[in-house]
C-alpha cells in the first residue's frame, strides 16, 4: 500500500543527543540502507543478536535485510539512529512497526489495519543511554499519524531490557509460549508515558522536534 502521509519517508531527521551526551542523528529507514542495516546487525553482540532475530547466527541471510529495509512509511514504518559525531555515522539502533496483513475473516469483511508488530535494536556499546525510548517515541508517533494504535511485541522471556521498557509504556503481558512473552502496546498510552518519562531527556527532544511534545 502506498504511504498515504503527506511526507516523503526520506524527510524526517532529528539531531540529538544520548544521555551520555553522544550526538545522534534519528531519521527514517529508506530502502537503500540495506548495507548500513547490514553492517549495524554485524555489530551486535550475539547476545543481541539473539534476543532480537531468536538466533544467534552471525550472518543474516539477505531475504531478511531485504525485508527489514523494503519500507514505505505506511504498512512498515521504521527509525533508525545513527552516531552523527562518530567517524562514518554508522547505525547505532533501529526500531519498526509492520502493520499487520489485511486477510478476510470468515465473513468476508477486512480487519481495519490498525494492528502492528514491534520491534527495536540497539547496538551493545549504546545500551542504557535512552536510545530505544527515543527511536520509539518517533516510532510512536509515526504510528499514530497512519492510522496504527496497537502494538503486538514478542520477545524472548530473558529479554528483561525490552519487557521492562515495554511495561514502562503500559503494555500488556498476554501470554508465554515456548519461551516467548507476548505483549500488546495501545500506540497513544505508550507515547503519553514515554511524554511524562522525567528520565528521558531525549524523548523530549524528539517528541519537540516532531511537533509531539
Amino acid at each position: 500500500m502506498a504511504n498515504s502521509s503527506s511526507r516523503s519517508i526520506d524527510d524526517m531527521a532529528i539531531h540529538s543527543r544520548l544521555n551520555d551526551g553522544t550526538a545522534v542523528l534519528l531519521r527514517t529507514i529508506r530502502p537503500e540502507d540495506e548495507d548500513l542495516l547490514r553492517e549495524a546487525i554485524a555489530k551486535l553482540s550475539d547476545e543481541s543478536r539473539y534476543l532480537r532475530f531468536f538466533s544467534p547466527a552471525p550472518v543474516i541471510p539477505d531475504a531478511v535485510i531485504e525485508r527489514l529495509a523494503d519500507v514505505d512509511g505506511h504498512d512498515h514504518i521504521a527509525w533508525g539512529a545513527l552516531c552523527s559525531e562518530c567517524e562514518g555515522q554508522p547505525a547505532i539502533g533501529a526500531v519498526r512497526a509492520v502493520r499487520h496483513k489485511r486477510k478476510s475473516d470468515s465473513e468476508g469483511r477486512l480487519p481495519d489495519g490498525r494492528v502492528g508488530e514491534y520491534s527495536v535494536a540497539v547496538i551493545d556499546a549504546y545500551h542504557g543511554q535512552g536510545l530505544a525510548r527515543m527511536l520509539t517515541a518517533a516510532l510512536l508517533v509515526d504510528c499514530l499519524a497512519e492510522g496504527i494504535t496497537e502494538l503486538d511485541v514478542h520477545i524472548l522471556s530473558e529479554n528483561h531490557a525490552a519487557a521492562g521498557l515495554i511495561r514502562a509504556m503500559g503494555g500488556r503481558r498476554e501470554e508465554e509460549s515456548h519461551g516467548v512473552a507476548d505483549y500488546r502496546l495501545d500506540v497513544a498510552a505508550g507515547l503519553e508515558a514515554l511524554r511524562k518519562d522525567d528520565g528521558a531527556p531525549g524523548v523530549r527532544d524528539v517528541l519537540r522536534q516532531l511537533g509531539a511534545a
